[in-house]
């Protein structure tokens, strides 16, 4: 059993909805990630979800966008990404791990040499927002053999056809995009977020996290009513631009958010049981 099908497993048990912190490698600086990373955790993060910086993040917005030109600033690249999960593991074992990012650094890299390097430094799963699943068998064959789960974007306007080929070709979790656009584009209208859920849970028994548009603790709490997981990614990177020049200052105010984020979804999914007694 992965380490993402084992914290999901744990949070279903718990009825907790799953807390996903996204943050970009190397932002604002690469000595303050692995201590970032640890920090989410103690804040109440369930997976940590480590976007790898690309010179052209064409998925992501303004804010995401900046942190990964910071980070390039400072020459982080895949393998710096790696080896900050190798000593992000020397103190946890059990956090799950999962790269978020683009094609090309790991093409460029060699998915086979890739893919023996993620599995030694600890990582547990893999989001390339460009990989077609039409084209993805080479990619999952060998993280497969690695012990790396292939995670998969599905958007509100993909097809039910297509719903089908992306959750056969997933593990871990599937990444429900819960707007059109680019990430921190727009707010989150949580209205018909169940109905839609609803339909890609035909398809899959995979647990299914939400992203895009979270951006406070009243939105994570409306999405862990009804997601398995909660995604957090530009509420957190720009705060980092809120403490220019401080990396222990933009760790702790990170943390704080996440922490508000954790105990409101906690209170929401406490009210949704309590009502349906």
């Amino acid at each position: 059993m992965s380490r993402i099908q084992q914290r999901f497993e744990q949070c279903r048990a718990a009825d907790r909805a799953a807390l996903v912190p996204y943050i970009t490698a190397g932002d604002p600086e690469p000595g303050a990630t692995v201590d970032l990373m640890h920090a989410l955790v103690d804040a109440g993060a369930d997976l940590v979800e480590l976007g790898v910086p690309f010179s052209d993040p064409m998925a992501d917005g303004p804010v995401i966008q900046r942190a990964h030109e910071r980070a390039l600033q400072h020459g982080t690249g895949l393998r710096d990404v790696l080896e900050m999960v190798r000593q992000f593991r020397e103190r946890d074992a059990d956090t799950p791990v999962v790269l978020m990012g683009y094609l090309n650094p790991v093409e460029r890299m060699g998915f086979e040499a890739f893919a023996e390097a993620a599995a030694a430094a600890g990582l547990d799963g893999l989001l390339t927002v460009d990989l077609p699943p039409e084209e993805c068998d080479e990619v999952t064959g060998l993280l497969d053999r690695a012990g790396i789960d292939p995670i998969f974007l599905v958007a509100p306007t993909t097809s039910s056809e297509r719903i089908g080929h992306l959750a056969r070709a997933a593990r871990g979790f599937v990444y429900y995009v819960s707007l059109k656009g680019v990430t921190g584009s727009q707010s989150l209208d949580p209205s018909a977020l169940n109905e839609r859920l609803d339909a890609i849970r035909q398809y899959t028994d995979l647990p299914l996290g939400v992203g895009f548009g979270i951006r406070d603790a009243e939105s994570a709490a409306a999405v862990a009513r009804v997601a398995d997981a909660v995604v957090v990614g530009s509420a957190l990177v720009s705060l980092a631009e809120a403490h220019p020049g401080d990396s222990a200052g933009f760790i702790r105010a990170a943390a704080d958010k996440l922490g508000e984020m954790r105990r409101a979804m906690d209170a929401a999914r406490s009210t949704s049981a309590a009502g349906s007694v």
